[in-house]
């Protein structure tokens, strides 16, 4: 917009209040800024063999604030969720070239174990093991050295999940006798268990019904004051309930990123605007 001179020498009437319009257009990215990443991803291309699935993300992941990643199948989306604890390395000649921060340090000079016990995963589709509850909740801390008592810490979880009150009773039987709404809340206890700084989600309410849903929702609410939460989501409704920041993924690249809010009502990409309002997906 063109400076003006002298701006007394005009009739106060006369100046136009651009604010609203320039609302509209432009989206506000100030409180994203004041908000610390806990990690931070710089130049990330991703390949499948010779086949590039992720093209130059950059990407600055707040802490203890809920990220949604959406986009239609086949975007990368889930590909980039991986490659954030390197999970993608159980995949033979899969391969990431770029910079993945968490708190400053790359992630490809971490031990990879450590790395997954501070950047949990909870999958698509509920797998608990084989054993019972309270086993399933201790695995972690068992495999991990843990020294204190393991009772203590498998009801915190059990808690924090939201699981405890429905399963107190019958820690010791068979994780397969749950729902499948508790098997996924399992599963986040199972990931909490070990106190993780970042949990990763991958579409953990896809195969759940409207009432199991909703109990992941609230749980994700509540959890993001103990831990930075990164969820993978085919719905767009769930992630403009749940979400701080929404980022856009398209044919392997990440077409915007901002607030929650301004993604939904007034993004500044024509991808994302069509996207949202059903033009394609």
């Amino acid at each position: 917009m063109a400076s003006i001179a002298n701006p007394t020498s005009m009739p106060e009437a006369s100046i136009p209040d651009r604010t609203e319009e320039r609302k509209l257009r432009e989206p506000d990215i100030k409180p994203m800024a004041d908000s610390l990443p806990k990690m931070k991803v710089t130049g990330l291309d991703f390949y499948y063999g010779p086949r590039q699935a992720l093209f130059g993300i950059n990407l600055a992941i707040p802490e203890k604030k809920i990220t949604a990643l959406i986009g239609p199948s086949g975007c990368g989306k889930s590909t980039f969720l991986r490659s954030l604890n390197r999970m993608y390395e159980t995949v033979r000649q899969a391969r990431a070239e770029g910079d993945i921060l968490l708190d400053g340090e790359n992630t490809q000079d971490m031990d990879v174990a450590k790395l997954r016990r501070r950047v949990g995963m909870v999958f698509q589709k509920s797998n608990p093991f084989p054993k019972t509850i309270y086993e399933n909740v201790a695995y972690g801390l068992r495999v991990n050295g843990w020294k204190g008592r393991l009772s203590e810490v498998v009801e915190q979880s059990l808690r924090r999940a939201a699981l405890w009150e429905e399963v107190k009773d019958s820690l010791y039987k068979s994780a397969y006798a749950l729902s499948g709404g508790q098997q996924q809340r399992l599963c986040i206890a199972r990931a909490l268990a070990v106190e993780p700084e970042v949990l990763l989600l991958d579409e953990p309410c896809s195969a759940l019904d409207p009432i199991a849903t909703a109990k992941i929702e609230e749980l994700l609410y509540s959890l993001k004051d103990l831990c930075t939460i990164v969820i993978v989501t085919h719905n767009m409704q769930q992630a403009a309930r749940v979400a701080d920041f929404t980022g856009f993924f398209l044919l392997g690249k990440l077409i915007e990123f901002n607030e929650t809010p301004i993604i939904f009502k007034r993004p500044a990409k024509k991808e994302t605007e069509d996207y949202i309002t059903g033009r394609f997906g």
